[in-house]
């Protein structure tokens, strides 16, 4: 293999095949790691490559990411019950999403994830007596802006993030997954509704819907950033749950189609085929022009870590904001945060 790379296809081979790491010369190796680390995929590659080799370099690499990710995953549970106990007089279901429902439950996306933030889900009838129990066990409000106090608050699927002011560790308390004005309208009714209940009082997404925000998030709402890392989760999720039921694609799909995020899902688990070697059906498969540009955007990293094309990522933060909400929001939204003197690319 060449020293350089161009992009961050050196890290989808390698996760996809860990034997790939192994044959590595030190200045691929170096390239690698460093692109796991800017695409916060180093405790997952680590999980891939534990056991396939006893070169030092790799031993330490493993050990120390999966000492970190552990740390993260401890962290993540003591939150999730930290945030039970805040809200045991909460009258509705709370639903544990993303990174800390896959730790909490143990599933293949855990294994080595970078774990941040708690996300959770709540009605939105039921918004604002969470954002009182949560005040009261001293979280606090992280934006003091009026402005994007504002913005949260109407227009956005969740509230203003709030962290912790002893623990430092933030939580997004949703009320849906899409913000309000963006083109596709998931039913969070449902989603609560559907959501499978855990021993400690917390409930999950069911599988359908668990996928179909893993989609949403990575497809339908942001820039693509951190794009491999959520394109892993999809990866994970596809291949734990397709093979529960042999009607797991038709449900998959109608639920999609419920939620209004077919399109999204369809992309997802075509780039997760194309990349991760995801195991879809044949006639999901269909590529279009439009997702070369995905893929060069899911791939802008070069072997310094550096994101490269920088055109194309800032056309993608443009249709992030596009897909969110109507053009006269959009113009003014944008307007605003240049004022304020908001970059979004580097």
């Amino acid at each position: 293999m060449s020293s350089y790379h161009k992009d961050a296809m050196l890290l989808v081979d390698c996760l996809r095949e860990p034997e790939r790491a192994l044959r590595l010369n030190d200045g691929d190796w170096t390239a690698l790691i460093t692109m796991a680390r800017a695409e916060v995929l180093a405790g997952t590659l680590a999980y891939r490559l534990q056991g396939k080799s006893n070169a030092k370099h790799i031993e330490n690499f493993v050990r120390d990411a999966l000492v970190d990710a552990e740390y993260q995953r401890r962290c993540s549970l003591w939150e999730v019950d930290s945030t039970r106990r805040a809200l045991q007089n909460y009258d509705g279901p709370v639903v544990l999403m993303k990174g800390s429902a896959y730790a909490a439950t143990g599933m293949e996306a855990s294994n080595g994830r970078h774990i941040g933030d708690l996300d959770i889900m709540v009605s939105e009838g039921g918004l604002k007596q969470v954002e009182e129990l949560l005040l009261a066990a001293d979280w606090e409000w992280v934006k003091e802006d009026d402005y994007d106090d504002a913005y949260y608050r109407d227009h956005m699927h969740e509230l203003p993030p709030l962290i912790h002011k002893d623990r430092d560790q933030m939580i997004d308390v949703h009320h849906t997954i899409l913000p309000k004005t963006a083109r596709p309208n998931p039913n969070a009714l449902a989603m609560i509704a559907d959501a499978i209940p855990l021993e400690d009082g917390h409930y999950i997404f069911m599988p359908e819907d668990m996928i179909c925000h893993c989609a949403a998030h990575m497809m339908a709402d942001g820039d693509l950033a951190g794009g491999l890392r959520n394109l892993w989760d999809m990866h994970c999720l596809l291949s734990d749950f397709s093979g529960a039921a042999g009607d797991f694609w038709a449900r998959l799909k109608n639920r999609a189609e419920q939620h209004e995020l077919w399109e999204a899902v369809h992309l997802s688990a075509r780039h997760a085929n194309a990349l991760y070697g995801t195991n879809i059906p044949s006639e999901w498969m269909l590529w279009k022009f439009s997702d070369e540009l995905i893929q060069k955007r899911l791939l802008a990293r070069n072997s310094w870590g550096q994101q490269t094309r920088k055109f194309l990522r800032f056309g993608f933060y443009i249709r992030s904001h596009w897909l969110r909400m109507p053009p006269l929001m959009l113009t003014k939204h944008l307007f605003t945060k240049w004022r304020k003197g908001h970059k979004p690319i580097t």
